[in-house]
């Protein structure tokens, strides 16, 4: 295939937001000094992305699968726990269960816990430590748990055993149902013999978390250091492994992925793409935007496709913080200086969209800009939420915009029956 461009899709994690009291009104996107991201959209073309359908809120493994090329069913029901695992590395045998989990800060009382901070105030250090208490355990019926620390607060649990399944309810409170409420796993079906048997065995291993580690010299360190301990494990998209089909290898394009985040990393190792990673590539705003520009350079001299994942504006609004986001906003765009000189097809948009007065991810479409040579232009010249409402790119899925960036490559082809799967796919949403 001889392409005309190659592409750079830059993923903003959490980008689009809602106004903010605290910014006058307007978004972090709009309230950001992001000259070298307005040049863009007045050079090319910004519209509105919907990463799954209109009206649905989707976690980053669902939003930034989709951006990557997996078939919007397929990323639908791809679960947070293999992508984690794979991620970090761990392997999984047929039959496994991977859970993504957080250290969390509980309280026991009458036998019950309940979470009190869902991310132990965000710890970072140690929790390789805790986790090494947390191996080969005996959890019921032949079934064995492990855990291993992924990124900061996020671990992966392993669940290996006979007759397992991964129709089970979280133990995560998350964001919207607040905190205080007591933790337990339950099958979603209460005549599913598997999900019963993995539901009690993710309850007991929770249970033997708590004890192991509420006396665990990294809590005790942190208590005399005002911190909150890490004293239990929260469970979320439980997973098992599936094959997932994505357009990129669909067209054979060789793509690179740069990423800080360990469930962003593991999706590009599902997907059989150059995972590019350095411990100073972090999920937060101290992450090395130099760094992570320099290795997109890189890698565009040896890839059709390079993916670029930012996570920190998804944690800024996670941690109600609309102002950091601005702030972090405008750091991207200064930093994007050095890839604007090149030849080729550029989108920026995000995975999904972030509430920074709620700390959730919203149904909002997302802020997005496409750019290359000898596109259309519209008539926006700012690169914001409100203006994107106006873009000549309408309002479109984000299959349908990674396509269209594909397209100004010259990677799509006419229409044939093996691309059925993907363009219908893409116009149905799901």
């Amino acid at each position: 295939m001889n392409l005309r461009y190659k592409g750079l899709m830059i993923i903003l994690d959490g980008l689009g937001d809602r106004p903010c009291a605290p910014l006058d009104g307007a978004t972090p996107l709009e309230a950001a000094h992001t000259p070298h991201l307005d040049r863009l959209v007045t050079e090319g073309l910004c519209g509105l992305v919907d990463p799954l359908a209109p009206g649905i809120p989707v976690a980053t493994h669902t939003g930034t699968g989709i951006l990557l090329g997996l078939i919007p069913t397929d990323a639908a029901r791809l679960s947070r726990g293999p992508v984690e695992a794979a991620g970090i590395g761990l392997s999984m045998a047929a039959g496994d269960i991977a859970i993504r989990c957080n250290f969390a800060t509980l309280k026991s009382s009458n036998q019950r816990l309940t979470v009190t901070d869902r991310r132990a105030g965000r710890i970072s250090k140690g929790t390789d430590q805790l986790a090494r208490a947390l191996q080969g355990i005996a959890v019921g019926d032949g079934i064995t748990a492990t855990l291993k620390p992924a990124t900061q607060h996020r671990a992966v649990l392993k669940l290996s055993g006979e007759g397992l399944s991964a129709a089970v309810s979280d133990t995560d409170p998350d964001e919207t149902c607040g905190l205080g409420i007591t933790i337990e796993s339950r099958p979603h079906n209460p005549n599913d013999r598997a999900a019963i048997r993995t539901a009690s065995a993710i309850n007991h291993f929770i249970a033997e978390a708590h004890q192991r580690l509420e006396n665990h010299p990294i809590n005790r360190q942190r208590r005399e250091q005002g911190l909150l301990p890490a004293n239990g494990i929260i469970t979320r998209g439980a997973g098992m492994f599936h094959t997932s089909r994505s357009i990129i290898n669909h067209l054979q394009l060789k793509a690179a992925l740069i990423a800080g985040e360990r469930s962003v990393c593991g999706l590009g190792k599902l997907l059989g793409y150059t995972v590019i990673t350095q411990p100073e590539f972090t999920a937060l705003a101290n992450t090395d935007l130099t760094a992570k520009i320099s290795a997109a350079r890189n890698a565009l001299e040896d890839h059709d496709m390079v993916f670029l994942h930012i996570k920190a504006p998804d944690i800024c609004a996670h941690d109600l913080l609309p102002a950091e986001k601005r702030d972090f906003l405008g750091h991207f765009d200064t930093a994007l200086a050095p890839l604007l000189s090149s030849n080729m097809v550029i989108g920026v948009s995000g995975d999904h969209s972030t509430n920074s007065i709620h700390g959730n991810h919203c149904a909002d479409p997302v802020p997005t800009l496409l750019h290359y040579p000898g596109t259309r232009r519209d008539s926006c010249t700012v690169f914001g939420e409100t203006p994107c409402i106006q873009g000549g790119l309408g309002r479109i899925t984000a299959s349908g915009f990674l396509m269209s960036a594909l397209d100004a490559m010259g990677a799509m082809h006419n229409y044939r029956p093996d691309d059925q799967d993907f363009v219908m796919s893409n116009q149905m949403g799901w």
